[in-house]
């Protein structure tokens, strides 16, 4: 006879929002990380507000180029970003404990709102 398993997800309230670093900063942001590996251009570090840049939370170099923010790729990209953050556990379980106990802000320097790392990230964070 065959026994079923159980099978229990903890389902975890992440406090995660995200957000262009050109937008200004607000107190509702809460912790603000930038999560790309280049620094954005025309922003000040001063004027960037931020609580940390993790540049090993970004897509590789490589993965960036071949991207390119082509939104026809951006599939791609994400299950390719997304094998990449499943290496990375250190990074993303710094940025889970965060957004478990206070709002997280992850901030990205692309000029597309809907097909960029952060979206992905996010989505990763929230669901992997």
């Amino acid at each position: 006879m065959r026994k079923l398993q159980s099978h229990y997800f903890k389902m975890e309230n992440l406090k995660l929002k995200i957000k262009r670093i050109y937008e200004h900063p607000s107190q509702s942001d809460g912790y603000r990380i930038l999560v790309d590996r280049i620094w954005p251009r025309g922003i000040k570090k001063e004027n960037a507000k931020l609580d940390e840049w993790n540049r090993d939370i970004a897509p590789s170099a490589d993965l960036r180029k071949w991207f390119g923010h082509d939104a026809q790729k951006f599939q791609k990209f994400a299950q390719r970003y997304k094998n990449e953050l499943k290496e990375k556990k250190e990074e993303t379980e710094h940025i889970r404990n965060i957004a478990k106990n206070r709002q997280l802000c992850i901030l990205y320097g692309a000029k597309d709102e809907i097909h960029n790392q952060a979206v992905v990230l996010k989505d990763f964070l929230e669901n992997e």
